[in-house]
């Protein structure tokens, strides 16, 4: 069994690569963006070895998620 490090707020890459496992093309690039952060905030607040906290969450991170979300939204396209 593989060990997987925890996830923090600041591990964008890791958390939009877990957003894209769980909805794949559910979201494309212009759905992506219009998520309500309330929405985005309960969903990385499930991934499985997430270990931040609700507190510790602000718009930048989320705003990072987002765009993080997007690019590899894109690069599973080609």
């Amino acid at each position: 069994m593989s060990y997987e490090p925890p996830i923090h707020w600041n591990d964008y890459e890791d958390i939009a690569i877990k957003l894209y496992e769980k909805f794949g093309d559910e979201f494309n690039e212009g759905k992506i963006y219009r998520i309500r952060f309330t929405d985005l905030l309960e969903w990385v607040l499930q991934i499985p070895g997430f270990v931040g906290t609700r507190e510790e969450s602000n718009e930048g991170h989320l705003e990072m998620i987002q765009s993080s979300w997007v690019y590899e939204w894109r690069d599973n396209q080609k």
